[in-house]
């Protein structure tokens, strides 16, 4: 599928980009569980940040990180870094070597080991940096170029001319999360703001912050009026969250989700995590168990077992026992 933001489906509808969690084996479940009831998905995956140093170190683990699987596409790779030339490079290794379908900046990341040098949300404080950057991967880029940023770093309304630059400099899509920097994860997200900077550039806008259900969807893109929206940890334990919203778009009432469609996704994600990183790398996988299960009545007795589980298959059992005692 070739990637044309201003020509892609509207509304856009997109799994955003989150450091350890965005990973190959994520990025596959999502797109497994939206496929098997929607045939023709509008859904665009935006895998985890990599660092530009990294990629152009030729870090193993990192290039790792870069591979796509034929089932994620299409598939946007976000970049971090705060070296224009270093970015270019990295950008254009990455599209030659694994030939995403898009690249994104990140522009929003909060976290101080991001930001301290500059990258991340430290761009923001940086304008004539972010555009030296974004010129300078445009030059090298056939595909679309996008930058997800933050409302602001102190100030929410910092984002408004800070996206008219970054559209200068040659952007083809941009995020907003509503939070600023120094919210980090608190508070609400601003959608006032990011409607005021979809009004603000004539390139499309992509809303992200807040949105944990279907329903939260459609009421950013009536509060936003932007081209779509990204979400972020509302598909964290839930990628049915995406299948329900193509379904509603497509006019159907969204399904709800069975313990027992919870249980062989959850199941499916941990073989797809362990055949991605290898059996001893079992430990990595509870993240995402306590996303599956959070708030889960009567998981409760069941939670230690699994969580401190070493084997795949005390994991399987124990969410086999735990559905059979349901019944």
């Amino acid at each position: 599928m070739q990637l044309n933001w201003k020509k892609q489906e509207r509304p856009i509808l997109a799994l955003s980009p989150m450091a350890d969690m965005t990973d190959s084996s994520y990025c596959q479940v999502v797109r497994n569980v939206v496929n098997r009831e929607i045939t023709d998905s509008r859904l665009v995956v935006f895998r985890e940040m990599v660092s530009s140093e990294a990629v152009v170190r030729g870090n193993e683990k990192t290039l790792g990180m870069t591979e796509i699987h034929p089932a994620e596409r299409p598939l946007v790779q976000q970049i971090f870094g705060a070296d224009p030339k270093i970015m270019a490079q990295s950008a254009a290794f990455i599209q030659e070597n694994y030939s995403p379908e898009g690249i994104d900046i990140n522009m929003g990341c909060p976290v101080y080991k991001i930001t301290h040098n500059f990258n991340g949300a430290a761009l923001m404080k940086e304008p004539t940096l972010a555009t030296a950057i974004v010129k300078a991967m445009k030059a090298v880029l056939q595909v679309p170029l996008s930058v997800k940023m933050r409302a602001g770093w102190e100030d929410h309304t910092e984002c408004i001319e800070f996206a008219k630059r970054i559209e200068d400099a040659g952007a083809d899509l941009i995020t907003v999360h509503g939070r600023t920097k120094k919210q980090g994860y608190a508070g609400t997200s601003n959608r006032e703001v990011v409607a005021q900077v979809k009004q603000a550039v004539s390139i499309p806008v992509l809303y992200n912050g807040d949105v944990f259900t279907w329903q939260d969807y459609f009421e950013a893109l009536e509060q936003t009026g932007c081209d779509g929206v990204l979400i972020a940890r509302g598909g964290l334990g839930n990628p049915w969250v995406f299948k329900q919203i193509e379904q509603k778009l497509a006019g159907t009432e969204p399904t709800d989700v069975t313990l027992q469609e919870r249980i062989a996704v959850a199941s499916e994600h941990l073989d797809q995590h362990l055949d991605q990183y290898g059996p001893e790398r079992l430990p990595s996988f509870r993240k995402h168990l306590s996303w599956y299960f959070k708030g889960v009545s009567g998981f409760k007795p069941y939670k230690q077992t699994v969580m401190t589980a070493k084997e795949r298959e005390t994991v399987v059992s124990t969410l086999q026992e735990f559905a059979a005692q349901q019944h």
